[in-house]
């Protein structure tokens, strides 16, 4: 399309002359374009900038460092995880395998796995866009930590009892109270039987030993004697040895001692005579161990003096339901 030209009426001349615009009104034009333009285009850029389909290269570069950051998290949380895998395994050992060996005992999963309470200890990490991984992230290490710590402790602690081994092994009530070489001597086991004074049925919490009066009785482990006087209720003349370890044994119905309170005393050794002072319905030694405050059957420590086989026969006597001497 033409360029329109516009003209004015000369009226000296009485002819129509082309108007010529004035050069600075013609720079003023251009230069209000270009001002213009950039403002325009300034603000298009700032706008760009605030979009996110326009990156700059630090833009990328922090992307690329983000992605790294979330696959570097990735790899640590599976290696965690393997870790984790690794700890339960020696935890099951430790808590079935060590501790079951050294008579200690285990140490409850919710011990082992219990976060931590309190104020927030990852405050600090929240408002954040990968908040959630890093927290998370935090969390696991800080509970395997733990574990650790307790695991650690839990083997110093086993270390010690394997170091006092002999002593342990010493300690335990392994063997038979009486002389039991044919297997009669036992009467009574563990567990409900019938009273011989009321006929009611009630729990037996020892072994009962039938032996003549005067027949000597053996410390079964290494301790001290607790007490050796006839002040407890129903057990007549009576020892008390403490063996360390949780263990306590106790002899009943005795005729007479060979020991006193405090005296130490080896596996073995004659600690006093059957009898059958106390509540007794005819001589005999009621014999019974307790572990940690609780009464348990002698018979799961008879290994130090029989045999398999023997130990067959003797655990069918003991669980015959019959009635006790005492």
């Amino acid at each position: 399309m033409a360029k329109k030209v516009k003209y004015y009426f000369d009226t000296e001349s009485l002819a129509y002359r082309k108007i010529k615009p004035k050069l600075s009104k013609k720079l003023g034009y251009i230069g209000l374009f270009i001002l213009a333009s950039a403002l325009f285009g300034f603000l298009c850029f700032v706008v760009l900038l605030n979009t996110p389909f326009f990156e700059t290269p630090k833009d990328r570069l922090q992307a690329r460092e983000i992605e790294t950051m979330k696959l570097r998290y990735s790899i640590l949380n599976k290696k965690m995880e393997q870790i984790d895998e690794v700890l339960e395994s020696i935890e099951e050992r430790d808590n079935n395998i060590y501790r079951a060996y050294f008579n200690t005992s285990p140490i409850p999963t919710e011990q082992r796995k219990a976060g931590f309470g309190g104020v927030n200890r990852y405050k600090e990490l929240e408002g954040f866009n990968n908040s959630d991984l890093v927290i998370n992230t935090s969390k696991k290490v800080d509970v395997i930590s733990k574990e650790l710590a307790i695991q650690s402790k839990s083997l110093d602690e086993i270390l010690a009892l394997a170091k006092q081994k002999n002593k342990l092994l010493a300690a335990i009530p392994a063997i038979q109270p009486v002389k039991n070489e044919q297997l009669k001597r036992m009467a009574s086991g563990f567990g409900y039987r019938s009273d011989p004074f009321t006929k009611a049925r009630k729990m037996h919490q020892g072994m009962d030993f039938t032996s003549p009066t005067g027949t000597p009785i053996f410390a079964t482990g290494d301790g001290v004697v607790r007490r050796a006087d006839n002040t407890a209720s129903g057990y007549g003349n009576h020892i008390v040895i403490q063996h360390g370890y949780g263990y306590e044994t106790l002899y009943g119905h005795l005729s007479k001692y060979k020991c006193k309170a405090g005296q130490r005393v080896k596996r073995g050794d004659i600690i006093g005579y059957v009898g059958s002072t106390g509540r007794s319905e005819a001589p005999h030694l009621h014999y019974e161990v307790h572990k940690d405050g609780k009464p348990v059957n002698p018979i799961n420590f008879y290994y130090g003096n029989i045999s398999a086989a023997e130990y067959s026969i003797i655990s069918k006597l003991a669980n015959q339901e019959n009635q006790s001497l005492d």
